[in-house]
């Protein structure tokens, strides 16, 4: 997606990505891309002898940055393996099983002006040759949680490295492998330096990921935070919108929802407003400057903030409330048991897989409160609202319509 941008003299400058440079601060990346680029550098030094140092990755959205390793170490193992031809440390030298040849690359992490806790971790990343057929096997290592609980995008026991980080490994192995002739058949192990304490400032024991911190991300890019410039960014989002003619904007939570606010309305670049955590901010904002249409579009956790009466989603200062998300479902004709297995949930994703299972609509019913939520914020201007919640995957698990059901506090 391209930026509604130009630069003829009095003309706006609109779109998401120009909303986020407005803010002034410096973007970083995901652990997810460290871990995507220590295991780029780890499986060529495999295959190669040799560490590409800077290593250049390819984001999801077709960013290429280059990072600089802090750590590498080459090792031919101690003959342990289970596959042939551990190789002399050059060539593509293929062996087999934990016993075998590997290679660690590390990255220290770069968050840019975010204060995020991993930021200046060092995300290490050890690759070691499987026997054919055995695809891409990821381990945690000291320093990488595991999944303990239920309600995450991951099985329990699994390292707690998320989909799309696993996602940009695989398809780097696979590129890696097919430039310089392996089979792309390897166990990445990866590690952060001091990660089980780190995640002592996380959510992660809580929601019984043990041992350390996640490997995360879903563009590889860490959107610097601020209160104020990025509240500061969304109301000129507002205003760029409103200049460009746009009566119908979508006020979403991140880059997924943003996909799918385009998809089920297709709306242009400038009509994007990245409204993150600050879903207040955009309310009061089109409250004094009020367009005909406003979509709301997030992840069903961060819009049942919204429908329980927050106004800021960030989850250092509001928390899923699974009592409420029960008190919805026993509406949506829950009865107490499952209501009652909905209040102890780990996660929100889980209590919505629960009432789904049970043919409870708890989407459409956060939807639809998260929508009266907003009506109540706007204060009777003249804009119409619809709300869009969705999972980690991108699919719609909730609406809202402007002439949609009443959520059961009945406002709006």
């Amino acid at each position: 997606m391209t930026d509604a941008t130009t630069d003829a003299p009095g003309k706006v400058t609109g779109g998401r990505t120009a909303q986020l440079q407005h803010t002034g601060l410096r973007h970083g990346w995901t652990t997810g891309a460290c871990a995507t680029a220590a295991t780029t550098a780890a499986y060529t030094a495999l295959l190669t002898g040799e560490f590409p140092d800077p290593v250049t990755i390819t984001l999801p959205k077709g960013q290429t940055p280059a990072f600089a390793l802090a750590a590498e170490d080459l090792r031919d193992g101690e003959g342990e393996g289970e596959g042939e031809g551990e190789g002399e440390g050059e060539g593509n030298g293929e062996g087999g099983g934990r016993g075998g040849r590997s290679a660690m690359a590390g990255i220290v992490k770069d968050a840019g002006d975010d204060p995020d806790v991993t930021h200046g971790a060092l995300i290490r990343s050890t690759v070691r040759i499987l026997p054919p057929g055995s695809g891409v096997v990821f381990r945690a290592g000291p320093g990488v949680g595991t999944v303990t609980r239920p309600g995450l995008p991951l099985d329990v026991g699994e390292p707690a490295i998320n989909p799309v980080p696993r996602q940009m490994i695989r398809d780097h192995v696979a590129g890696v492998a097919a430039r310089y002739g392996g089979t792309g058949d390897v166990e990445v192990e990866v590690s952060v330096d001091h990660g089980a304490e780190i995640a002592r400032s996380t959510w992660n024991p809580r929601l019984g990921i043990l041992g350390g911190i996640s490997i995360l991300g879903t563009t590889g890019i860490v959107v610097p935070y601020s209160c104020s410039a990025w509240i500061d960014s969304i109301r000129r989002g507002v205003d760029v919108a409103r200049a460009a003619g746009r009566r119908h904007v979508a006020g979403c939570t991140g880059s997924t929802s943003e996909k799918v606010a385009v998809a089920v309305h297709g709306l242009p670049e400038d009509a994007l407003l990245d409204m993150g955590d600050f879903a207040g901010a955009v309310l009061k904002y089109i409250r004094r400057h009020p367009v005909d249409r406003l979509t709301v579009a997030g992840g069903f956790a961060k819009l049942s903030k919204l429908a329980a009466g927050h106004l800021d989603l960030h989850s250092g200062r509001s928390q899923v409330d699974k009592g409420f998300l029960a008190e919805l479902a026993r509406h949506g004709g829950a009865g107490e048991e499952l209501a009652a297995a909905v209040a102890s949930a780990n996660t929100g994703l889980e209590a919505l897989r629960l009432c789904e299972a049970a043919g409870v609509p708890l989407g459409d019913l956060v939807a639809a409160t998260a929508r009266e939520e907003a009506l109540a914020v706007l204060r009777g201007a003249p804009v119409a609202v619809d709300v869009i919640c969705i999972d980690r995957a991108g699919t719609i698990v909730g609406r809202a319509e402007p002439a949609g059901p009443r959520g059961p506090h009945g406002r709006g």
